[in-house]
């Protein structure tokens, strides 16, 4: 008997690893098979509104994202009519007339050749105007060159005289595809990707800050505690919930798979939207889904570490709901500035967005559909991944000082309050003899 009690006594603890491991175990099982999870599946209902009335205000997003702009590849006497015929008529017509820009490659270059600079993608122009002021050409792919061959011939002429009697034949030949076009595609792309991820984020990360604080009101958490590492035991949570926010998608996807299979027609007709085939991102399909499930997680563990350190400093479950509210709204907030990124006047602030834990899966992910470089994204996972480490252990260090009291517990209480004059420490009664 007493051999095996010395063995159990240098039986070594679970290492932090497999005490998390533990954790998530024993959470996820808990939680996937409670009947609350089953009425957690039908809170995506509400989030569908809130995205269908937010869709208003990503349209208005994408419609500034893909403002028409019209290179200029002409002489500078040319050059400077068709943009004096632009500016005597933007204040008549308004939006009809497009934005002229000179491309600087194009200045003193007799062999600037506008089709191969559109094929190429250089440059953000949706058309390029080539020629002279009396002949002009215009060069882009077929949607636009439509829409901008009237406009190009009204501006050329007023331009060229200010009572203009005819209007010259604007010459054109299509691409088939420029820079602005495909970043105007696939800026819908990212839009609809920021979206998808904020209101998973938003409904799915809850589910960590409710586990914590049901334990911590039946002091579960301190039993835990007291047998394996604190940042051990929050580690574990995140990645049980994660991992059950993982079966709810899949629950919600297949059962939006089956729901689109057999009404796909009546939701396009009824929505209006362009979305039906949403265009390609630049990465591809295959790893922008990848790069889509590593950012959720990133996401889901930033906003949940957060969570975990709000449960660690609140003392009751009104507490941790009053608390959490500030959060929601930076969060809120957060996905607005990721969203800005995408406009031309939010660029200058994408670095920022990318450098910032919280808004740094939005912004990557939104990059992803926007830009081919790949390797930039592993730089941006590890430096979000150093963040939930270090978001974790902080909590796990006030969880243990507020709700453990370590640091200071075998100090008298009474004496404590002493000190700010609450409550003085009472003598006590001696013995009778």
């Amino acid at each position: 008997m007493s051999d095996q009690m010395a063995n159990m006594a240098v039986k070594p603890r679970l290492s932090r690893l497999e005490a998390a491991w533990v954790i998530a175990q024993r959470d996820f099982v808990a939680v996937l098979f409670s009947r609350a999870f089953l009425f957690f599946l039908l809170g995506p209902l509400f989030p569908v509104i809130v995205g269908g009335l937010a869709g208003s205000i990503g349209g208005q997003v994408s419609k500034q994202a893909s403002a028409a702009e019209i290179g200029i590849a002409m002489s500078v006497d040319d050059t400077a009519a068709l943009l004096r015929g632009a500016d005597t008529l933007r204040p008549q017509l308004g939006g009809a007339v497009p934005a002229l820009a000179v491309i600087p490659e194009a200045q003193d270059n007799p062999s600037f050749n506008a089709r191969a600079f559109l094929e190429e993608r250089k440059g953000s122009y949706v058309a390029i105007v080539t020629g002279s002021i009396a002949a002009p050409e215009l060069v882009g792919t077929k949607g636009q060159v439509a829409r901008w061959k009237g406009p190009i011939s009204l501006i050329a002429s007023t331009g060229a005289s200010a009572s203009p009697q005819t209007f010259p034949n604007v010459q054109t030949a299509t691409v088939t595809s420029s820079a602005a076009s495909e970043r105007s595609s696939r800026i819908k792309t990212a839009q609809a990707s920021q979206m998808v991820l904020f209101l998973l984020t938003m409904l799915l990360a809850g589910m960590v800050l409710s586990n914590l604080a049901e334990e911590k009101g039946n002091k579960i958490i301190e039993i835990l505690a007291a047998a394996i590492p604190m940042d051990a035991v929050f580690m574990g949570k995140l990645f049980a919930m994660l991992g059950v926010s993982f079966v709810g998608i899949a629950v919600w996807g297949t059962v939006g798979w089956a729901f689109w299979a057999v009404a796909e027609d009546a939701i396009v007709t009824v929505t209006q939207t362009n979305y039906r085939n949403l265009p390609g991102p630049a990465v591809g399909w295959p790893l922008f889904i990848v790069f889509g499930i590593a950012y959720f997680s990133m996401a889901y563990l930033l906003l949940g570490s957060l969570f975990l350190t709000i449960g660690a400093m609140a003392n009751t479950v009104r507490e941790v709901q009053t608390m959490s509210m500030p959060v929601t709204m930076m969060q809120l907030m957060v996905f607005f500035v990721a969203a800005f990124t995408l406009t031309p006047g939010g660029a200058w602030m994408e670095p920022y967005a990318i450098a910032f834990p919280l808004s740094s899966p939005f912004a990557m992910l939104a990059r992803a559909a926007m830009d081919e470089n790949v390797w930039i994204h592993a730089g941006a996972l590890l430096w979000q991944g150093i963040w939930v480490a270090l978001l974790v252990k902080g909590g796990s260090i006030l969880f243990k000082k507020r709700v453990m009291k370590s640091g200071g517990a075998g100090r008298d209480k009474s004496k404590r309050r002493s000190l700010f004059g609450r409550r003085k420490a009472e003598p006590a009664l001696e013995p009778a003899e």
